[in-house]
């Protein structure tokens, strides 16, 4: 299954509220497995940068990955990209077909 990176700055009225952000947090993910059959979270990071949260999952397809970063935006992200992430040995092998 391919894996995504979802990359999520939170707005300020969802910053303000955090001491919420495991509850916030618990919700998001429901919605997401109950709205996004099939995604698997791998991990999750709290970053030090121009993003929040980083979370990297495997989705079916491009259509749920996109619905993974609408969620996100519904529930008061600012922004929220999905990035398909393509293992280096992959990458190294279309590199050789070129």
């Amino acid at each position: 299954m391919p894996t995504y990176i979802l990359m999520t700055k939170l707005s300020s009225d969802v910053t303000a509220r955090i001491k919420d952000r495991a509850s916030i947090g618990r919700t998001w993910i429901e919605e997401v497995k109950r709205k996004c059959p099939g995604v698997k979270f791998l991990n999750h990071y709290g970053l030090l940068g121009p993003y929040d949260f980083i979370s990297i999952y495997e989705a079916p397809d491009n259509d749920t990955a996109a619905k993974v970063s609408m969620i996100s935006l519904a529930q008061g992200a600012i922004q929220a990209e999905s990035w398909a992430a393509i293992p280096y040995s992959r990458v190294v092998e279309l590199a050789e077909e070129i």
